[in-house]
C-alpha cells in the first residue's frame, strides 16, 4: 500500500537533513576530485608572462596590442549526474532494520546532493526488467527533493530486474557524456550476461560508470533456524529449505559466490568502478573508500 502524502514528505526532509549533511560535510569535495568535467573550455586572454606555454599565445590579440597575450583555460567542471535505481522488488528485502531499497535512496540523495554542491545537473532513471520512470536532468535543490521523494513513494509495475534495460535507455536518450550511479543488488533475474556485458560495453564507451552494490547478509549465507520456508520476490518461486543441514547451507553459499563472482568480472570485465554495500553497515565508508579509488 502506498504511503500517504504526510508521510512520505516526512520521509524526504529526514532523509533530506541526514543525507544533504553528509554531502556539506564529506562528500562535496571528494567528488568534485573523483568526477571531473568534460575538458578545457576558453577563460581569458592575458599578457604573456615568462614560463607559459608559446602554443597558448593569441596571435590576433598579441598583433593588435603589440605585446604578446596569451589564452587562458580553465577546466569545464559542469556535469551530468544519472542515478540507475533499481526498484524491482528484491529492493524490498533486509534481514536488519533497513531495507536494500532504503539503503538505495540514502545513497542516491548523497550523490545527488554532492553533485548539487558542485552545480551539476542530476537526473534519474527507475528500472526493473524495464525502464519505470525517467527523470531529466535538472540543476537545484527542489529537483533533488523531487527525485528523493519519488524513490520513496514509487510502486513500480514490474517486480523482476533486468539491467541491460536501463543501461540502453542510458546509451540512447544521454548522448553527452555523464557520470552514471548504477544503485542495485545486480541480481539480474533475466539472467542474460550476454545482453548485459554488451549494453555495458556501448554504455562505457559513451559514459563514465560506477557501480554500487547493495546485498544484505542473509542473502550470502543461511543462519541455522531449522526447516523454513523461502521465497523469492521477483518470481514469488516458494521453496521448503532445512537450514539446519550443514550441507545446505553450504550449498548456499557457494552459489551465492559464484552468482557474485560472475557479476563482478562482468563489471570488471568493461572497467566499471563497483563498491559493495550490506544492510548492517555504514555506507559512508565504502563511498569515501570507492571516491579514493578514482
Amino acid at each position: 500500500m502506498r504511503d500517504n502524502e504526510n508521510d512520505i514528505l516526512k520521509r524526504v526532509r529526514k532523509i533530506e537533513i541526514k543525507t544533504r549533511g553528509l554531502s556539506n560535510e564529506i562528500f562535496a569535495g571528494k567528488y568534485h576530485t573523483a568526477f571531473r568535467g568534460r575538458g578545457m573550455s576558453f577563460s581569458e586572454v592575458r599578457e604573456y608572462r615568462a614560463g607559459d606555454d608559446v602554443r597558448d599565445i593569441d596571435w590576433n590579440v598579441t598583433a593588435r596590442s603589440s605585446k604578446p597575450h596569451i589564452k587562458v583555460y580553465e577546466e569545464e567542471r559542469e556535469l551530468t549526474m544519472m542515478l540507475l535505481v533499481d526498484v524491482s522488488a528484491s529492493g524490498e528485502f533486509g534481514s536488519t532494520d533497513r531495507l536494500k531499497r532504503s539503503i538505495m535512496t540514502e545513497i542516491a540523495a548523497v550523490l545527488a546532493f554532492s553533485a548539487a554542491q558542485n552545480n551539476d545537473k542530476v537526473g534519474c532513471i527507475f528500472f526493473t526488467d524495464r525502464v519505470e520512470k525517467f527523470i531529466p536532468p535538472k540543476k537545484g535543490r527542489s529537483h533533488i527533493l523531487t527525485i528523493i521523494r519519488e524513490l520513496i513513494g514509487f510502486e513500480p509495475e514490474s517486480r523482476r530486474t533486468c539491467l541491460s534495460e536501463p543501461i540502453r535507455f542510458l546509451t540512447n536518450v544521454n548522448k553527452k557524456r555523464c557520470t552514471t550511479f548504477i544503485l542495485s543488488d545486480f541480481l539480474d533475474s533475466s539472467k542474460d550476461a550476454d545482453a548485459l556485458d554488451d549494453a555495458l560495453k556501448i554504455a562505457r564507451g559513451r559514459h563514465d560508470l560506477v557501480g554500487i552494490r547493495i546485498v544484505d547478509p542473509r542473502e550470502k549465507e543461511l543462519p541455522d533456524v531449522g526447516i523454513v520456508e523461502l521465497r523469492d520476490a521477483e518470481t514469488d518461486r516458494k521453496v521448503w529449505v532445512d537450514t539446519s543441514s550443514q550441507r545446505v547451507r553450504e550449498h548456499y553459499v557457494v552459489a551465492w559466490q559464484e552468482r557474485s563472482a560472475r557479476i563482478l568480472e562482468t563489471l570488471k570485465h568493461n572497467r566499471i568502478d563497483t563498491a559493495e554495500i550490506t544492510t548492517d553497515e555504514d555506507y559512508v565508508a565504502e563511498l569515501i573508500k570507492l571516491f579514493k579509488q578514482r
